[in-house]
């Protein structure tokens, strides 16, 4: 009997070392499979242009040039389209952190005659791609007179996105009641309580907002491509697109403009992964 209880138990260890191994063994090819690529354009950033589609395919450069860099910022005004896109970046995670976490206190800590039914209507903007919604938005502000400003990409920020406020009021909703009871109790208000209770327990989905805002303005192309008719507030995602010509694409010089454009991006990420992993994970907790 206990021949079979200790080769049972050898058994149980075994399995789950081996799944522990397995495991193990997946995340690393897929970690592999995604680092490939931006070693790749890292390395081709150093590369000549003719080492780029040389066949066999060589992973490092003969030599590293640094000039690309130095031709790529003299190449058209990246200082120019830097500054516009971190104007429009700052604007998008001040607007939508503020909007979004003001808006889904509301849907979720007060009480309010239809406020389901409006959260439910705010939820179906989400399934709204945006090229719907793009020609009435172009026709609206050029009435307006805000094409060929900032405007359209920065103050329409700070009237909420739908996707902020669903991630926010489901991280609202996990707090507990006993929490607005007791500021009700101490004299405070619900705005009071907004800012001194809520927001300061909100920390992983705020930090969460603020990455997906970043990446979304970050990357933003169609939307500038549209609303900015003046050359001198396009941003780097519309540079990169300037860069590439029909006879040349001009790869020496888009290689690097890559890199520097993914590496705040991992950057951002690797500083605030606690908290955008855990404001995640708490976001889906209750409903």
């Amino acid at each position: 009997m206990d021949t079979r209880m200790s080769s049972g138990y050898r058994y149980a260890i075994f399995r789950e070392r081996l799944g522990t191994v397995s495991l193990f063994a997946i995340l690393c090819i897929l970690t592999f499979l995604f680092l490939v690529p931006l070693f790749w354009l890292l390395s081709c950033s150093f590369k000549q242009p003719i080492e780029l589609f040389t066949v066999p395919i060589k992973w490092l450069p003969e030599k590293f040039n640094f000039n690309n860099y130095i031709r790529m910022f003299n190449y058209f005004p990246f200082m120019l389209y830097l500054k516009n896109t971190l104007i429009i970046v700052f604007f998008n995670i001040v607007g939508s952190t503020v909007s979004s976490s003001f808006i889904a206190y509301g849907f979720s800590r007060l009480r309010w005659k239809g406020r389901d039914q409006v959260f439910v209507i705010v939820l179906i903007t989400m399934i709204l791609p945006f090229q719907v919604v793009m020609v009435p938005l172009f026709l609206f502000f050029q009435k307006i007179r805000w094409i060929g400003t900032f405007l359209p990409l920065t103050l329409t920020c700070f009237f909420g996105n739908p996707f902020y406020i669903f991630l926010i009021r489901q991280f609202f909703i996990s707090l507990p009641d006993e929490l607005n009871d007791a500021a009700r109790i101490d004299g405070a208000g619900d705005f009071r309580t907004f800012l001194q209770i809520a927001i300061p327990l909100s920390a992983p989905v705020l930090t969460t907002v603020v990455v997906f805002a970043f990446l979304r303005s970050w990357n933003d192309f169609i939307g500038p491509l549209i609303f900015l008719s003046n050359s001198k507030l396009y941003t780097l995602a519309i540079g990169a697109q300037l860069i590439r010509s029909r006879i040349q694409p001009n790869w020496e010089y888009l290689m690097p403009l890559g890199v520097i454009m993914v590496l705040p991006v991992l950057l951002l990420f690797f500083l605030m992964q606690k908290y955008f992993i855990q404001g995640i994970a708490m976001s889906g907790i209750k409903g």
